[in-house]
Formats: C-alpha cells, sequence, structure tokens
C-alpha cells in the first residue's frame, strides 16, 4: 500500500484522489462559508491547526496546482458581491477563497500539520478500500470472489496454512532448507503488515471521543436560511415540542420559530446562519429579548447560531434568561443531546 508521505511528493497520485472531499469531514468537521462551497485561508488554517503563514507560503509555492482545484482570488465587483452573499464583514481588497477540493490539495502537501497527515493517511486507506471488488479467480475449477475482507482471509490462510507448510518443509529439507527459511521469513513478513493494516483500518473507522463529528456543521452550513429554520424546527419536535410554526418571511416581528414546550411553556426561537469567524452581538440580543418577552410573551427563549456570541452578549443572555445556543452546542444538539431548558 502507497504511504502517505507519497502524496507529498507524487502530483500524480494527489490528481488521482482529489474527488475523495468528503475524507475532510471523516477527519475533522470542515466549516463553510454561507455559500455552501468555500473557506478562507484563516478557516483552512484552523482547520489543520496552523499559522496564517503557513497556508499562504504553500499557496505560493503550489499556486498553479491549488488554482486548477478551487483556489481563486475575489477583487472588486465579485468580491462585494460575495461579501453581500456570504455576510463577511471586512474591509480588505481581495479575498482568496478555497474550494473543499482545494482544502483536500493542501492536506496532501502540508507537511507540518497532524490534522492533515491524517487526511493522507485516511485517504489512502478508504481509497485503498474503494478499489473494484470482487476479483474473479478460479479454484479447482469453482469461481470464487474475494470481498473487501481478503486482506483477513489472506492474513488466516498465511498464517493457519502457509506458516505451518514451510515449518514441515524445512524439517525435511536437504540442500534447499536455506532458501525456504528465507521465504518463510518473507510470508510471515507479509501477514504482519496485513494485521497491521487490518487494525489502523479498524481504529480509523471506529467512533473517536476526540474527532468531531463528521459533517454535522459542514451541513448546516451549506443550509440556506429557511433550511436552517426548518432544521431547527426538526431539533424542538424530536425534543418533545409541540406546536411548532417556522414564522419566515418579513412578518416574523423579529422571531423565526414558535412553539410549545413538552411541559407547555411558549417557546420563541431566532436563528442566526452565519459564517463561523462572524459573533452574534449584544445589540443583537437585545433586539431579540424585546420581540421574545414584549411582543411575543414567551416563557422559553433561544437564540440559535452557527457561529460564537460576544462575551456581552453572552452576559446579556444569562442575565435575561434567554438561552444561547452556540455553534459547539448546536453542533451537540443536532447530533442528538438535548437542551436542558426544553427538558
Amino acid at each position: 500500500m502507497i504511504n502517505e508521505s507519497a502524496l507529498l511528493e507524487s502530483k500524480s497520485l494527489r490528481d488521482g484522489v482529489l474527488e475523495r472531499t468528503d475524507v475532510l469531514d471523516r477527519v475533522k468537521a470542515l466549516s463553510l462559508l454561507p455559500d455552501g462551497m468555500h473557506v478562507t485561508t484563516a478557516m483552512v488554517a484552523a482547520y489543520f491547526d496552523v499559522g496564517l503563514e503557513a497556508i499562504k507560503s504553500l499557496v505560493k509555492d503550489h499556486r498553479r496546482e491549488l488554482e486548477a482545484n478551487g483556489y481563486h482570488t475575489l477583487t472588486g465587483e465579485p468580491l462585494r458581491s460575495f461579501k453581500d452573499l456570504s455576510g463577511i464583514q471586512s474591509r480588505t481588497r481581495s479575498l482568496a477563497l478555497f474550494s473543499r477540493r482545494a482544502v483536500l490539495n493542501v492536506a496532501m502537501l502540508l507537511r507540518d500539520s497532524d490534522v492533515a497527515r491524517q487526511v493522507r493517511v485516511y485517504l489512502l486507506d478508504v481509497e485503498h478500500a474503494s478499489r473494484p471488488q470482487p476479483v474473479e479467480i478460479s479454484l479447482h475449477g469453482n469461481t470464487a470472489f474475494l470481498d473487501d475482507r481478503i486482506d483477513q482471509r489472506i492474513t488466516h490462510i498465511l498464517g493457519r496454512t502457509v506458516v505451518p507448510m514451510f515449518n514441515t518443509l524445512i524439517e525435511t529439507a536437504g540442500e534447499h532448507q536455506r532458501e525456504l527459511i528465507a521465504l518463510r521469513a518473507g510470508v510471515q513478513q507479509v501477514e504482519k503488515r496485513l494485521r497491521q493494516h487490518h487494525a489502523r483500518l479498524q481504529r480509523l473507522e471506529a467512533p473517536r471521543d476526540d474527532r468531531p463529528l463528521a459533517g454535522v456543521m459542514a451541513s448546516m452550513d451549506a443550509m440556506n436560511g429557511r433550511e436552517f429554520e426548518e432544521h431547527i424546527a426538526t431539533l424542538l419536535r424530536r425534543d418533545g415540542c409541540t406546536d411548532v410554526i417556522v414564522q419566515g418571511g418579513g412578518r416574523d416581528r423579529g422571531i423565526d420559530i414558535t412553539a410549545l414546550t413538552a411541559r407547555g411553556q411558549r417557546l420563541v426561537v431566532q436563528c442566526k446562519r452565519f459564517a463561523p469567524h462572524i459573533s452574534i452581538t449584544s445589540p443583537e440580543l437585545q433586539k431579540f429579548l424585546g420581540a421574545a418577552k414584549v411582543l411575543h410573551d414567551s416563557e422559553v427563549a433561544l437564540f440559535v447560531a452557527t457561529c460564537p456570541f460576544t462575551r456581552d452578549a453572552l452576559n446579556i443572555a444569562t442575565e435575561t434568561g434567554i438561552t444561547a445556543v452556540h455553534r459547539g452546542l448546536l453542533e451537540e444538539w443536532s447530533a442528538g443531546a438535548a437542551l436542558a431548558v426544553l427538558e
């Protein structure tokens, strides 16, 4: 099997696996801008746990390859239009954007990142496992098929049949004993490598507490505003809320969803699908507070956002009894955890 470091050196190998962008979310959830297609240089650096300069330097050295895979820079009117679409609040005159394919490309070029290394290892293992199966072979006139567990079957045969056979031959061999011993050692080495490969696949596929939930936030980042509101409404129904109504449009009076909790309390929800680098500020909490308490006389109020809250905003939420569902809490809620305020 190809070593993960080979991807660092071979462009042809990289080109052959660039369609496997799903691997990114299996290793660590990749958050996207609201357009559902791109990330900024800062977001790429955060994903790989490296400094901003490391990504800029890599782009400088491999710009042509990255551009072929979706990296580009916006300026002028295209930049202004993109800012309006994505909600990015920045005065920069240019903005570098990476597609998911370009991010995967970065993972195959970035040397000093544990996350990038994990992506490369996972990428090669998944690619190896997805090679066409079954393979037709002939055994005593019968047709057999090697399934995706072929490595385990070969390991079993080598350990239980081939190696014992060599042991018997070596005991009775004369002048060819040395050659048989060398062949047995080779077979045992192959068996060992197959066991290591199988153990690594099991480790990569197994659930891990320290690995972010793959794709949970990425899927929400790809939603439009209405889809995000419907997603939150689904979570409310899952957790026992009734009379869940998505208001939508310009008639929501500062509220996106109304409902009754499982205990019959009046519930209102504000939904904000912002880019991860934007924060919910205190004026937004104050505006929601007025709508929730004055206009809707709510007993439970949720402000749900795909981004963080500023310290002042969190303080206001705590003081007024609003539940601030920030990005991390939203990920847990979407993955099955219950919100305490709804229990």
